[in-house]
């Protein structure tokens, strides 16, 4: 292990179109001391051949073939390869900001183990960004710039998978690419959330973050919304559940269902409440949906809020917090 060297981990597929700007971002980070370890995961495409052009030029740059198949195989491979005291990810089709590698090693040695240096984001697009993105552009950059992203975890991912650095030690201890769960970028925030590592405040764009049709996160089947909710679940009950305490779900659209049938599978009890008076009293997969009230008749309760109206959320959350509960440990919204 090289002490201060940056290993920058980048699994590729077919992205030969944008592997030039972004190896040329790299080039011209301010912080020097970096290696990369990109590996090709099958690609059918010039990818290779334009990674080894640049490796070729440059030897800090390391072009592997995938010992596996998929994403995460290609990250073990790459991780397996590494040298340097810190690690991060880079997406071959991103962008860096000059200064990225600079003020995230800064941030590690200020702040000491036991941290993420996280950077704020910013979409781009040749056909621009739709209202999504841009939404979670900005809650994303919200958390990020008070260093609050795992107080929102089960929402949405909170720390972008291609914007972060850890010491090598804390990466280790967290598990590092090993497990095989999808989406993995998801999965190894949970594992920082589990580990106790703190979140560096950043409020600094440093990474540009593209978005096309064709992007892994928009068509592979790893990253549809049920494996989403998979790890939610799984982490809840590991992380956050407490089985001495009533559980409750609220809503019953597409999460609410799949996290009931979720916790019925681990044979966990819940008591199930709705807003909806078409659905209170009625029954899905035999659970009866009950009016909210009836939260005020269960003693220490906890809540998993599947209900993704923004407008309802504020009102939910001023609910229970007439009812003296706290976030993160009296209730979780998954939406």
């Amino acid at each position: 292990m090289q002490q201060g060297k940056v290993s920058i981990v980048i699994p590729f597929k077919n992205t030969a179109h944008y592997l030039p700007e972004c190896l040329d971002s790299i080039l011209g980070q301010t912080y020097s001391n970096w290696e990369v370890l990109a590996v090709d995961d099958h690609s059918n495409d010039q990818s290779f051949e334009v990674l080894s052009q640049y490796s070729s030029k440059d030897s800090r740059i390391k072009v592997f073939k995938n010992e596996g198949e998929g994403i995460i195989p290609a990250l073990q491979t790459a991780y397996a390869k590494s040298s340097g005291a810190f690690i991060t990810r880079m997406d071959s089709d991103d962008i860096m900001k000059p200064q990225r590698l600079q003020r995230m090693v800064d941030n590690l040695i200020a702040t000491g183990k036991g941290h993420v240096a996280v950077g704020q984001v910013k979409y781009f697009s040749d056909r621009g960004i739709s209202n999504g993105y841009e939404r979670y552009e900005k809650w994303l950059n919200g958390l990020t710039s008070k260093g609050t992203n795992f107080d929102e975890i089960y929402k949405e991912c909170v720390i972008p998978s291609p914007c972060w650095m850890v010491h090598r030690e804390d990466f280790e201890r967290c598990g590092g690419f090993e497990p095989l769960r999808y989406p993995e970028d998801y999965d190894l925030t949970f594992r920082f959330y589990e580990g106790g590592l703190r979140i560096i405040p950043c409020d600094e764009i440093l990474h540009l973050w593209r978005d096309y049709d064709t992007r892994t996160s928009r068509t592979h089947e790893h990253y549809a919304q049920n494996y989403f909710l998979d790890i939610k679940l799984h982490y809840f009950l590991k992380l956050n559940f407490n089985g001495n305490r009533p559980l409750v779900v609220w809503g019953a659209g597409f999460k609410g269902k799949a996290i009931a049938k979720g916790l019925q599978h681990h044979g966990i009890n819940f008591t199930w409440l709705c807003d909806n008076p078409n659905k209170i009293g009625k029954k899905i997969y035999h659970e009866e949906l009950m009016h909210f009230d009836v939260l005020k008749t269960l003693k220490n309760p906890q809540s998993m809020i599947t209900v993704a109206n923004s407008k309802e959320q504020r009102e939910i959350k001023k609910y229970l917090k007439g009812l003296g509960q706290k976030p993160m440990e009296d209730y979780f919204f998954f939406c």
